[in-house]
């Protein structure tokens, strides 16, 4: 069975890291999977990008020609907006390749047209990493248009001029006549395909993103803070950058405010931020603060997580949570809300704690619960390793999809 994963790039951003897994999952499962990228920066022979002069021109301008469109047309919310309007040269490619299946992930920034989408004629699985499929050209959507459907009545009001969205569903429902086999990474994303009005009918499977657990394994908590110049001997809480807070469904004022109630109430605690470096002006979230800047390699975030005693993930939005699913491997208890992606990763008290969902004082509470007994904490940590095995490593996972492409090989309508 030859597999081709199509994905924007292969190592930059969480969907990317997540598709390329997933492909490497597949060939260590004895799958020929070969990945198909517009931009490629991980050097890995399996990976092929566009050659011709004419097609590296085209991914060359569209990354412009799309935030130029953007520009122009954004609704006046905050969430990535994505029209899929520039057709590309993939559709003739992919039908002509010698791909038994094409894999489908994250093919947005103008990667893909809808158009386009709607043009392969070979068996098509399609894993989301995000909500874009079900709606406009959002790709996560705080209202229920993707569930009732865009009409002109139901646009909600932080929204201005052309209806970017609306029009962009529709061109959805024009070009794609033939479902495809969906994945979702989560209960809650797949739930969210069985209620949308576009893709209520189609097949839905739920397949965790996985992760190499061979490869991601706990490192001593000792040494890992001696390497990142670490204080040894105090309870470290890491979470994603303050920069998160740009984009409101990553949860950072409930975050802040999870951090009001520890006040006073979490001796010896100290903060770690990843994926920013400290800002010109001091943040005062409480406790001390140490800011890693941007981690690119695993090496250095296997030595992140595993140096701290939690990680807390505030999200209000997730289709998965893979910095969960990275701590989990490392050993490293979780805390977040018990919405969206993050219950299917942690288990309440299991491997960590589940907040009432967006309840920051419960928040608060949970990282306490999880710091408070040594003894514990070791069974937390235990657990969370013994999880990602179990769920997440590369043979689980790939022995999943594989009884997902037989099931659309057989149902393909040729």
């Amino acid at each position: 069975m030859k597999i081709a994963q199509i994905n924007h790039s292969d190592t930059v951003g969480g969907a990317a890291r997540a598709a390329y897994r997933i492909h490497h999952a597949l060939r260590r499962h004895n799958v020929d999977s070969t990945m198909l990228v517009n931009r490629d920066t991980s050097g890995d022979w399996t990976v092929q990008v566009p050659t011709s002069i004419l097609n590296k021109l085209s991914v060359k301008v569209r990354m412009p020609l799309y935030e130029l469109i953007i520009k122009i047309l954004h609704p006046g919310n905050l969430v990535q907006q994505s029209p899929a309007i520039l057709p590309s040269r993939w559709p003739s490619y992919l039908n002509s390749h010698n791909a038994d299946l094409l894999h489908l992930h994250w093919i947005n920034n103008e990667m893909m047209s809808i158009a386009d989408i709607g043009q392969l004629s070979k068996p098509v699985v399609w894993t989301l990493h995000d909500m874009w499929a079900f709606c406009g050209a959002e790709h996560y959507s705080g209202d229920f248009r993707w569930r009732d459907g865009y009409t002109s009545f139901n646009r909600p009001s932080y929204e201005s001029g052309f209806d970017l969205n609306r029009w962009t569903w529709q061109r959805k429902q024009k070009h794609w006549h033939n479902p495809m086999q969906i994945v979702a990474p989560s209960r809650w994303l797949a739930d969210c395909v069985r209620q949308s009005a576009l893709m209520c009918e189609w097949p839905v499977s739920v397949i965790p993103n996985a992760i190499d657990t061979d490869t991601w394994q706990p490192v001593d908590k000792t040494l890992a803070r001696q390497v990142l110049h670490l204080p040894l001997d105090v309870p470290l809480l890491l979470f994603g950058a303050i920069g998160g807070a740009k984009d409101p469904r990553k949860g950072f004022d409930l975050l802040k405010s999870a951090l009001d109630h520890l006040r006073g109430h979490a001796p010896g605690l100290e903060l770690v931020v990843f994926g920013q470096l400290e800002p010109k002006a001091a943040v005062d979230l409480g406790f001390p603060i140490h800011f890693t800047g941007h981690l690119h390699d695993d090496i250095s975030l296997r030595l992140l997580y595993s140096a701290a005693d939690a990680l807390v993930t505030p999200s209000k939005q997730e289709a998965f949570g893979q910095t969960a699913s990275e701590a989990h491997a490392c050993g490293t208890p979780v805390v977040a809300f018990d919405a969206c992606g993050l219950p299917d990763i942690v288990s309440h008290q299991q491997t960590g704690y589940l907040a009432k969902a967006f309840d920051a004082e419960d928040l608060a509470k949970g990282i306490q619960w999880v710091l408070a007994d040594r003894k514990r904490h070791s069974g937390l940590r235990v657990n969370a390793r013994q999880t990602a095995m179990t769920r997440f490593a590369y043979p689980v996972v790939a022995e999943q999809y594989l009884q997902v492409y037989h099931s659309a090989l057989a149902s393909h309508q040729f």
